[in-house]
């Protein structure tokens, strides 16, 4: 299994669209899942203009499918457009236990 984390920060005027833009995505996703892939988005709470995106996948490739999904390109290229305060930053998790498969 692979898991990523992301996380950044987008100026105050950019949140809502954003989210319209992750929604989206998800929309997307919903309606041509990707097998194998949980893909997932949060703010923070104390900072609504945090952003955490959570995606586990099986494996590499099943992960790299995200890239082939048109919403997804958009998001990203809106989200560089809008230079966020604090860039995207990856984090590779190690899985210690999960209650579902992938």
């Amino acid at each position: 299994m692979k898991a990523v984390k992301v996380q950044y920060t987008v100026k105050p005027e950019y949140v809502e669209e954003n989210k319209e833009n992750i929604r989206k995505v998800m929309d997307a996703l919903k309606s041509n899942p990707i097998d194998g892939m949980q893909y997932s988005s949060y703010t923070d709470e104390d900072n609504p203009g945090t952003f955490i995106h959570i995606n586990m996948a099986k494996d590499g490739d099943t992960m790299a499918k995200l890239t082939d999904v048109p919403e997804f390109t958009t998001f990203r290229t809106a989200l560089k457009a809008s230079e966020p305060v604090a860039p995207p930053k990856s984090t590779n998790l190690s899985l210690v236990g999960a209650a579902f498969e992938l």
